[in-house]
Order: C-alpha cells, then sequence, then structure tokens
C-alpha cells in the first residue's frame, strides 16, 4: 500500500449504494453496539449481494483504503468501521435458508443470531452462536462463537461447513474442508483477518423448541458459596447443561426481594437442552439452593433464551471489556471475583464467568484457528456506562480487575471480547499466530483487511516459499 492509506481519496462506487460523510444516512450507518467507538469511514457500501462487496473491495484498494466490515455491528471493539477505510456494510444481506433434511442453514453475512435462530427453529434445529440475538452472525463465527449449546455441540466455527468469501483481489471463493483448507482454517478463529464472507453454512442439530432456562440469585453475601457451589456444578455437569455466573447489581425483577433490587449479587444462568424429566433433577440443587434469593429457571422456547440477555447488553451505551481464561476455579479467585464485585463501577458493570468445557475441548487447540480450548473458565470484566466523562475511570477499573484476575490464568484472550482495537494478536491466536500469518500473507499481502485484532502478513524475505506452503497446509509436508 502506498502514501496515500493516511489521505484516501473515494468517491461513490459504481453500482454500489453508497454513502458519504455528510449525507442523510451516513452517521446512523457508521454508528455500532459500542458507543464508545466513534469512527468515520470514507465511504459506506451498502451492499446487497456478493457482487456489490467485490466492487467495495476493489474500489477500496485502488483508493489505498483498508475495508472494514459491519455486519451486525455488535463487536465490542467496534472492528465494524475505521476512520479513513471503506465500511462494507452487510445488513441487506440477512437471507438464512434452512435445509431441515441435510440440517444445514445457509446464512449470509449481514444476519443476526434471531435471523438463523428464528429460520432454524420452525424445523426444531439450532446451532451454537452466541447469547445476545441482534449479535451478527458474521463476526461471532470468524471469532470463534460460542453460546449455551456449545457444551453439547462445539463452538460455532466447529459447526461450520462452508464460508463463501470475498478476498483482498476482489475474488469470490468458497472454503471448506475440501476447497481452500488453509483458509478455511484460518476462518475458524482467525477472525476479519482474510476476506469479507458473504455467506455461511452451519451444521444444524435438533434443540427444542423447548428449554429449561433461566437465572438463579443469590446475594454477594453469599458469593463465595455460590461461585463454589457453581464450580463443582459444572465439573460433573452433562454437556447438554450450561450454567454460566455473573456478578453484577441485581435487577428489579419481580421473582426477587424488592430490598435487594439493585444490590450486588451472584446470578447463575442455568440451560438444559436434553430429556426435561432428568433437567428438573439436575437443576433442582441450584434452583433450591438454601442461600438463593430467588429463581426465575422455566422451560420456555429456545429463541427466548437466547434473546434473554438483550436488555442487559442493549445498543446504546459505552462499553469496555477484557478476557481472561482459568483452568481452575480456586478458592482465591473466588475471593478476588467477590471483592471485586463489591466494587463494580456502575451499576450496569459486571464480571461474566462462562463455563466452557465438553465438546468444546473435542477438538485440539490447533485443529482450528482458534485456540483456547481445554479452558473451562473464561472471566470477563466488564464496565458498562453512559456519560464519557467516565471513560477514564471505568477503562482503569477494567484493566485493574483484569490484572488482578490474570494472577494464575493461562495465557490468551477470546478475540471477540477484546475491547482494544488493535495490539492485542498474540493473545488472541497463541500458537496459531505463524501459521495465520503464512495464511494472511497468501490472501492478504497488503493487509487490506486490517482493522482488527490484526494479523500482519509473515514476511517474505523470513521465509521460503516452500515454507508458506508448508504453513498454509498447501503441501504434505
Amino acid at each position: 500500500m502506498g502514501s496515500n492509506l493516511d489521505q484516501p481519496n473515494m468517491g461513490d462506487i459504481p453500482g454500489v449504494p453508497t454513502l458519504q460523510p455528510g449525507s442523510a444516512a451516513y452517521d446512523e450507518a457508521r454508528t455500532v453496539w459500542n458507543a464508545m467507538v466513534d469512527q468515520r469511514p470514507v465511504a459506506i457500501a451498502r451492499c446487497r449481494n456478493a457482487d456489490d462487496v467485490t466492487g467495495a473491495v476493489r474500489a477500496a484498494r485502488a483508493a489505498g483504503c483498508a475495508v472494514s466490515v459491519k455486519g451486525g455491528g455488535h463487536n465490542i471493539a467496534g472492528t465494524a468501521v475505521g476512520n479513513g477505510a471503506v465500511m462494507i456494510d452487510l445488513s441487506a444481506m440477512r437471507s438464512v435458508r434452512v435445509d431441515p433434511g441435510r440440517r444445514i442453514a445457509r446464512v449470509e453475512g449481514g444476519a443476526t443470531l434471531a435471523d438463523l435462530d428464528r429460520a432454524a427453529q420452525v424445523h426444531g434445529l439450532a446451532t451454537p452462536a452466541g447469547v445476545v440475538s441482534d449479535t451478527g452472525i458474521g463476526g461471532l463465527t470468524l471469532g470463534g462463537g460460542f453460546g449455551w449449546l456449545s457444551r453439547q455441540h462445539g463452538l460455532t466455527v466447529d459447526n461450520l461447513v462452508s464460508v463463501d468469501m470475498v478476498l483482498a483481489d476482489g475474488a469470490q471463493r468458497r472454503a471448506s474442508a475440501g476447497e481452500l483448507p488453509d483458509l478455511f482454517w484460518a476462518l475458524r478463529g482467525g477472525s476479519g483477518n482474510f476476506g469479507v464472507a458473504t455467506a455461511f453454512e452451519f451444521r444444524l442439530h435438533p434443540v427444542g423448541p423447548q428449554v429449561l432456562f433461566g437465572p438463579t440469585v443469590f446475594p454477594l453475601d453469599h458469593g463465595h458459596t455460590a461461585l463454589r457451589f457453581w464450580a463443582d456444578f459444572m465439573a460433573t455437569a452433562p454437556r447438554v447443561c450450561t450454567v454460566w455466573a455473573d456478578l453484577a447489581h441485581a435487577p428489579a425483577a419481580p421473582f426477587l426481594p424488592e430490598n435487594s433490587h439493585g444490590s450486588p449479587v451472584v446470578i447463575l444462568m442455568a440451560f438444559w437442552a436434553g430429556e426435561p424429566e432428568e433437567g428438573e433433577v439436575v437443576l433442582a440443587p441450584l434452583r433450591n439452593h438454601p442461600a438463593a434469593l430467588g429463581n426465575a429457571v422455566a422451560w420456555r422456547p429456545y429463541v427466548d433464551a437466547q434473546a434473554f440477555l438483550d436488555q442487559t447488553y442493549a445498543k446504546g451505551a459505552r462499553n469496555y471489556w477484557n478476557a481472561v481464561n482459568h483452568r481452575t476455579m480456586d478458592d482465591g479467585l473466588i475471593a478476588h471475583l467477590v471483592d471485586l464485585a463489591a466494587h463494580l463501577p456502575s451499576l450496569e458493570s459486571d464480571i461474566l464467568l462462562c463455563a466452557h468445557g465438553g465438546a468444546i475441548d473435542d477438538i485440539a487447540p490447533t485443529d482450528t484457528a482458534y485456540p483456547h480450548r481445554n479452558v473451562p473458565f473464561m472471566v470477563t470484566p466488564g464496565a458498562r456506562w453512559r456519560d464519557p466523562a467516565d471513560d477514564t475511570e471505568m477503562i482503569a477499573w477494567v484493566r485493574q480487575a483484569a490484572g488482578l484476575l490474570r494472577a494464575g490464568a493461562s495465557p490468551g484472550a477470546y478475540v471477540n471480547f477484546i475491547a482494544d482495537r488493535e495490539g492485542r494478536g498474540n493473545e488472541a491466536y497463541g500458537p496459531n499466530g505463524d501459521r495465520l500469518a503464512a495464511i494472511k500473507q497468501h490472501y492478504d499481502p497488503e493487509n487490506l483487511f486490517r482493522i482488527n485484532q490484526n494479523i500482519l502478513p509473515q514476511s517474505p524475505s523470513r521465509t521460503t516459499e516452500a515454507d508458506t506452503a508448508r504453513s498454509i497446509g498447501l503441501t504434505a509436508g
């Protein structure tokens, strides 16, 4: 790329609906979920199909502009948009086609989890895909993707069959286990570094339509008891069961005593997708725990469970997160968590604890680009607030909390939970970084797709052509 990267010159893109700075819809289109993000692209391409994406990619490259991609715009770091970049907006590309006989869903790159869940549940099917329904399927998938079904059926990328891509040269290609397998490996956790994903195919599984789901809430005074119970429960829980913990402030919910509203609590959010009678028995110790303030665990449609947290994480607030992996939930870590929960920096802030294991660990860390296997607990301190004047205080609290929680932690951080816009690639990709860099060199040597946790193309001077081919899986060597 030339020096014109710093001062790109971009007009309308021929044949593609394009928004320019100052146009009526420009500011709305560049807005993303995290209100902290205020980036100004040089143009916004409102793509309707893969040919529009090809036109936008080629125009950006010709103008010397980086490319960002907006699906749902839900990424914590706001990588859907970048200053001086061409933003490819896929929000008009949201079709979902389900083949119930083959149990396959074909999903366009701008679809949300709600789009996929609604279409698949018509046939009693689903695939693991996040826990907030307005999340874009594209960004979630390319980063790995996990949700309530992951202990049973693996990550979102573990259920990926193929991806239709527009590459850095504008070529339209399909990646799968049998076509461009090197690229397919990289797309399963390498984030948006390799092109624009215009469509995905996912394997589907019978789920629901009713699942046993909901929160059980404990006062923070019993936080150690609640978290010890949770960790021990998850150590033996069947794969059809997932329980996450959240240290937060109690909602003004009717199932909780009024005097507990707004107080620090531990919320254990349970999900059961197995046999109903067994689920009632397995979750009884949680629902009937003597230290609990109350619970709202109930049978509800799977699509309702998927949307249960939508309002909690609704668009429009300022957000900053971090993520820390832990192999054990020991008493020292629990003590740190309870102490931090007593000093959350705002009423909307929390510390989310995701329980993994099960099918996620059936796949080796190097079998896909997503490296964070065999990590039972993902700890995510997150601040959420409204006033820009509080930015410094909120970010400092999260960084301090994450620093404290890294004692005894496993290396790495989930790429979709990293709020910083750059500089965390080593944590995100871990031992797969070198192979990803070689694949990046092959498919995007000019780093057109760099508004992400960026993987720098491997320098040709540091490797031979044969070495690169071996690294990206083009040879048997």
